[in-house]
């Protein structure tokens, strides 16, 4: 359930900034009549990801049990592969991301209405249906049966819109830059989980093979049923009876990525720009409206 809290978190929060950062804009610079158009396109957004969601659960239910894995395990490692470039981008970007949106919003302001909700829509749907795809991966390889991971997701993406609101209102400031390389290491451990099911789903299918070759059996020592078995397994994905070639995989994603993600950053942009201690902060009071 924390794992999935923490995808709501983190996927949620990048999505309330977005809105956040565009909303204040608009109300800072007078323009309140292209509000409307803002959160038509981040209607529009929330809707297809919940869509995606649905196709993704539903749909695959019509599907044989080979069918099922070998979907489960392609998206899987898709998801993956789109966490990490997530996690990546965002802690590149997020100094330069209130600029960055500032400047599309401009465009978009002289183009017209439908370019302002192509502008939201595009902002928010990306994480949307980042978000729909993952959660879906990770509940799928949770694989527990209940709604526990569901409402992880609900409770992190009520946290990140309870966080931005606040943001937006000047009542709260935190390190944006801190908070995305914390959860986002979080997240690639997540993922190695993920990665690992992935993995395994697609041996069930018989497209990978060593289903039976286990690189370990402590299932004695940490039984899968136990309180704290059900805990690793909610965190962090965790097996205590994986294949060898699924251990593989965890490890030669998680050391070289969870090295790189680490690993110290620049304090220039990359065009030499002086990092600013504003640049990792959410939107200023100053740019939310006055009440």
């Amino acid at each position: 359930m924390f794992s999935n809290y923490l995808i709501g978190l983190r996927e949620g929060l990048e999505a309330s900034l977005v809105v956040c950062i565009l909303v204040a804009y608009l109300v800072k610079t007078g323009r309140r009549d292209a509000l409307r158009p803002i959160w038509t396109g981040i209607g529009i957004a929330i809707a297809l990801a919940l869509g995606f969601g649905c196709v993704l659960e539903y749909g695959s239910q019509e599907l044989t049990f080979q069918a099922q894995e070998a979907l489960g395990g392609s998206l899987s490692i898709v998801a993956v592969g789109l966490v990490t470039w997530m996690v990546f981008w965002m802690r590149r970007t997020a100094r330069h991301l209130r600029t960055e949106l500032h400047g599309k919003l401009d465009a978009a302001l002289v183009m017209g209405t439908g370019a302002l909700v192509a502008t939201a829509f595009l902002a928010v749907g990306r994480e949307g249906l980042e978000t729909a795809l993952f959660v879906w991966a990770s509940v799928h390889a949770a694989g527990d049966g209940t709604p526990r991971p569901l409402i992880g997701v609900a409770l992190g993406l009520a946290t990140a819109v309870l966080l931005g609101w606040l943001f937006y209102r000047g009542a709260l400031k935190i390190n944006l830059s801190k908070f995305f390389t914390w959860t986002g290491g979080m997240l690639v451990v997540v993922a190695a989980g993920v990665l690992a099911y992935g993995v395994h789903d697609l041996q069930e299918a018989d497209i990978l093979p060593g289903l039976t070759s286990l690189a370990f059996d402590i299932s004695g020592t940490i039984p899968p049923d136990s309180w704290y078995g059900t805990l690793l397994k909610g965190v962090f994905n965790f097996q205590p009876d994986p294949t060898v070639l699924q251990a593989t995989a965890w490890l030669v994603y998680l050391v070289p990525t969870a090295a790189l993600f680490l690993a110290p950053v620049g304090f220039t942009s990359g065009m030499g720009k002086a990092r600013t201690p504003d640049d990792d902060q959410a939107p200023r009071a100053s740019e939310a409206p006055q009440a």
